[in-house]
């Protein structure tokens, strides 16, 4: 049985929803939620606040009800078929579309590992002036070494909470600076592409709405091993699914938000362009005074170890699913996913020139796979042979679909911007 569904509960669970029976919904879409935290969104984060002010923050709002969607309905799928996205894929297209979508996830995943592991790798160069590459090298063994033990579930927890806190300190610092919030108001809802800005709104919409997510989304759901047999347990599931994931994304927006703001207050207000991550430091000072450049890059490293082992799960589920099979470490299938996304992630990172570029164009390439997983993904939970009754409504389908559809003309647009087009 997976590792990941023994975590919660007894496969024939029968939950009862009185009092806090509801808290037992909630923990999937958190887990999801990390990775709003980590070293590749800060780097997006701050280039979009650093350069472009406010104008950027519609893109975290246009890609947080993305999110929401695609990973509410990826749960779904998860819940009711039992199975993860990645065995869905194989088990219901045909070899040609399943390969497609199940290698580009990987791909996916390999470019979300090169940011996490460089982001730690970052950390310890704060830390203990420790090069990049061999800090690189020891977040690859520590992460190896904690997912193929699994002695990450006894830290988790732990780092959990203390890049949460980091997070939460961002939104505590708009109280400290001196925010435009009429400037904000308008950059949230009204889209604009300023000249020059498509890497960085594909970066943030890559780093938001991360494929590799969706994959392990639909995994984890299954921890809670209720009763699938059971029609009540399964709408009770699917109802109170949404509001764990709706939580866990608006907190993420939340997060995304600040970071851009107080980026835009501290660095655009006085014509300062970041080009390290080093330099976000600066943003925790009115808070943590002297402390900060220590506080962040101790964060950094959590958060960089803890959304490399979330990457690695994910490419051990995809990778898994290949073969009809559940994420389990202690399979060889799951192992060699794991390895294939960190080895490879390593591998690039020793000809990485420019860590912060790396950290921008490593997530713009996820937007750029995003479209093939939300086109597929769709496909399987509208199908009533793949979800019976409970596949997408006509509105819920089509929706899905034009979302695919913009992410699909972002990346035109970020081609034609390589081409020397001009928005």
């Amino acid at each position: 049985m997976s590792k990941i569904k023994e975590w919660v509960q007894p496969k024939n669970h029968h939950p009862k929803l009185g009092g806090l029976e509801i808290l037992k919904y909630i923990g999937p879409g958190l887990l999801v939620t990390v990775g709003f935290i980590d070293p590749g969104n800060w780097a997006s984060n701050l280039a979009a606040g650093s350069e472009y002010g406010y104008a950027l923050l519609w893109i975290v709002t246009l890609s947080t009800v993305m999110l929401i969607l695609l990973q509410h309905n990826v749960a779904h799928l998860g819940i009711v078929t039992g199975k993860c996205l990645s065995e869905a894929a194989k088990a219901y297209y045909k070899p040609r579309y399943s390969s497609l979508l199940i290698g580009s996830a990987m791909l996916a995943s390999i470019s979300t590992s090169m940011a996490e592991i460089l982001g730690g790798a970052i950390a310890l160069e704060m830390l203990f002036d420790i090069p990049i590459r061999i800090g690189a090298l020891l977040v690859l063994i520590f992460v190896i070494i904690m997912l193929f033990t699994n002695a990450y579930s006894f830290i988790e927890r732990g780092i959990i909470a203390f890049v949460s806190i980091i997070g939460l300190s961002f939104l505590y610092e708009l109280t400290l600076v001196d925010v435009e919030w009429g400037k904000a108001a308008v950059g949230w809802v009204k889209p604009s592409i300023p000249q020059g800005s498509m890497v960085i709104i594909m970066s943030v919409l890559g780093a938001v709405v991360m494929p590799h997510n969706l994959f392990l989304h639909s995994e984890v759901i299954q921890s809670r091993q209720w009763n699938l047999k059971d029609e009540g347990v399964i709408k009770k599931q699917l109802r109170y699914e949404f509001l764990d994931t709706f939580l866990s994304m608006f907190i993420g927006w939340a997060i995304n938000s600040a970071m851009i703001i107080l980026a835009a207050a501290t660095f655009f207000k006085r014509g300062v362009v970041v080009d390290e991550l080093q330099q976000a430091n600066s943003l925790l000072a009115p808070l943590l005074g002297s402390h900060a450049a220590i506080v962040f890059a101790v964060a950094l490293l959590l958060a960089g170890i803890s959304s490399t082992i979330t990457s690695g799960m994910a490419a051990g589920s995809i990778f898994a699913g290949y073969f009809k099979e559940s994420y389990d470490i202690k399979d060889s299938h799951s192992r060699v996913g794991v390895l294939i996304s960190l080895l490879v992630a390593f591998v690039i990172i020793l000809f990485v020139g420019n860590p912060f570029k790396a950290l921008i164009y490593s997530q713009m390439a996820l937007s750029v796979q995003l479209p093939i997983t939300i086109f597929m993904q769709v496909k399987l939970t509208s199908s009533e042979k793949v979800m019976g009754k409970y596949r997408n409504r006509p509105f819920t389908k089509w929706l899905l679909y034009i979302m695919g559809t913009i992410v699909t003309v972002l990346n035109i647009g970020l081609l034609l911007s390589f081409c020397g087009v001009k928005f």
